[in-house]
């Protein structure tokens, strides 16, 4: 079985596992995503699990090479193995922090988005799909901009405003059908574009498989998010700025975590069967993330 756009769906969505788990938790709170489920998947539940299946490469392990170093740990000095190898000397921590993450993925966000699967039937969830990814429009056009990419800007844009107006307010991706087309950018990618490291590979509980400069660049994603300019502060300051007043911060905040909340378990329920298979197939199923997601970002930045 096929199985590495698989891991890396399934990286889509645990990506955006902690916000369900924390208003479970009845905590509040502001998260977005750098990557999800492409708009293009037009197609019916079985094109969607196809078109997240491919083959992964096992790279070598340089976890040995950076326990035995005597200086002072460096974070975001390169590995000494290939760009696409991994480089995970916090593995033991990782690894603890993956089962964590698993058994909340397994407990909540699933039961959750089967439930949700036998409601909503599969073009309305494609629909979803393509109109959360319409919303974050901005973050992919603004580092677009900063990587001198103006081709990109410029497809962005017309995406953006053909899917809003033909597309019916991006329920249909109707810009994918004209062939405007082009790689999603996140602030991750500009950092390492301009040569920042990436740094070792992190597993924190709720939270997304990261690097430390992906860490950076999926806190500025969230506040690139015009969603979350409506509702950011969410503590209030007097004297500071906000597009909405102070009174209507509550309401704003649930309809910025309601969306989120749409979208996780959207991503979740159409990707029920490729997980599942994904799980079952993969004898090390967090190295074969760790390595997915360390490849897929890898090849991001080379383009």
């Amino acid at each position: 079985m096929r199985i590495g756009h698989g891991v890396r769906g399934w990286l889509v969505a645990r990506w955006e596992l902690s916000l369900v788990v924390a208003i479970s938790l009845g905590i509040t709170g502001c998260s977005t995503t750098p990557a999800a489920l492409h708009p293009s998947d037009q197609a019916n539940r079985s094109s969607v699990s196809e078109s997240r299946t491919a083959p992964i490469e096992e790279a070598g392990s340089s976890v040995g090479a950076a326990s035995d170093r005597d200086e002072l740990f460096d974070p975001f000095a390169r590995s000494d193995g290939p760009i696409t190898g991994e480089y995970d000397p916090w593995e033991s921590f990782n690894s603890m922090m993956f089962e964590f993450n698993r058994k909340a993925d397994r407990f909540v966000l699933k039961p959750v988005a089967q439930g949700y699967n036998l409601l909503v039937p599969d073009r309305v969830q494609i629909g979803f799909s393509n109109f959360f990814y319409n919303l974050r429009f901005v973050p992919r056009l603004v580092n677009n901009i900063f990587q001198g990419k103006v081709t990109g800007a410029g497809v962005e844009t017309g995406r953006f405003l053909v899917n809003s107006t033909l597309g019916l307010g991006g329920f249909l991706d109707i810009a994918t059908r004209m062939n405007l087309r082009t790689p999603e950018e996140d602030t991750g990618q500009t950092l390492g574009y301009y040569g920042v490291p990436p740094g070792p590979y992190l597993v924190l509980p709720l939270l997304p498989p990261l690097t430390l400069r992906d860490g950076v660049g999926y806190l500025a994603d969230i506040f690139l998010d015009p969603i979350n300019w409506l509702v950011l502060p969410l503590i209030e300051i007097q004297g500071v700025p906000s597009a909405i007043a102070h009174k209507n911060r509550t309401t704003t905040s649930v309809i910025q975590l309601g969306r989120r909340v749409g979208e996780i378990t959207n991503d979740r329920a159409l990707n029920l069967e490729t997980f599942q298979g994904v799980e079952e197939a993969t004898l090390d199923l967090y190295a074969a993330v760790r390595n997915a997601y360390l490849q897929k970002r890898a090849t991001a930045i080379r383009e």
